[in-house]
């Protein structure tokens, strides 16, 4: 699924308003519904971030994976539930009733997941709760970075990239100045776990200045990436792939400039286009 968004597109130091595809990304609330002494019982096991389709193969897959279930004929069905809320009308809770639930563990479950309550069942319930969460206010006018700067960042990963050099397999995430001058890199196989990194470092030796520093990362930007760069009270993010739609809906929502798709020849901005220099 994607939604059609419109962009400032830079090439070869020129900028025009293009219409541009952006794939959607929602939240999705996974519920276990099993029956203990002759009760049913609903439970929540997590709320993931998803591009709205096969959901039913995604809870089933990953039930099968936890070892909750180990074949198909233990599903008494799959439905998805509440209303069509959000900006794209979908469903965002989906439910998954077991036939074995006198075997079924829900603490070994919860061990397994990380539910975040406060996440809502939509886009927007994402974005307002996060408004009530964090009372950060980003700076509207800094960091500035000039053009031709962004168009050397993905060379500027991959230099200081040494996992990734080795297998090809691995994300990176690093804080920059407004000069260009990378103060921080960080890699994982987990693209929110190397921004988790970069960002753990530079709070704990003291080494933010918001205003004058930027995020780059060497994937696509999600909306938990965007979300924990707003956290961090940086102003501007960008990435080497494409952005998902609620990752522009948050950075619109909190000032973030958002620039996806770099390459040595131009890139992308999705808002926030008054930080970025000619």
């Amino acid at each position: 699924m994607n939604s059609e968004y419109q962009i400032i597109k830079y090439k070869e130091n020129q900028s025009e308003i293009k219409e541009d595809l952006v794939s959607i990304e929602e939240p999705l609330e996974m519920i276990i519904r099993y029956k203990k002494n002759n009760d049913w019982i609903d439970n929540s096991i997590s709320i993931t971030m998803r591009t709205p389709k096969n959901d039913e193969d995604l809870i089933i897959g990953l039930l099968f994976c936890e070892g909750i279930i180990n074949k198909t004929s233990e599903i008494e069905k799959v439905e998805l539930l509440g209303h069509k809320t959000g900006k794209f009308k979908l469903q965002n809770k989906i439910r998954v009733t077991l036939n074995n639930g006198e075997n079924f563990d829900i603490k070994r479950l919860r061990r397994n997941f990380l539910t975040n309550s406060s996440c809502g069942v939509c886009g927007k319930a994402s974005l307002d709760s996060l408004e009530i969460i964090c009372k950060t206010k980003i700076n509207k006018d800094n960091p500035k970075i000039k053009s031709s700067l962004i168009v050397r960042i993905p060379n500027l990963l991959k230099q200081k990239q040494s996992e990734f050099s080795k297998t090809g397999g691995i994300h990176a995430s690093a804080l920059f100045n407004q000069e260009g001058k990378m103060l921080v890199i960080k890699e994982d196989v987990g693209r929110h776990n190397a921004l988790d990194k970069v960002i753990g470092y530079s709070f704990k030796n003291s080494i933010l200045d918001t205003k004058n520093q930027f995020i780059a990362c060497s994937g696509r930007l999600s909306f938990e990436l965007v979300q924990k760069t707003f956290m961090a009270n940086i102003g501007l993010l960008m990435g080497v792939g494409p952005p998902t739609s609620l990752a522009i809906d948050l950075a619109k929502r909190f000032d973030i400039t958002l620039i996806g798709f770099i390459s040595s020849s131009g890139f992308n901005v999705y808002c926030g286009a008054d930080r970025v220099l000619k």
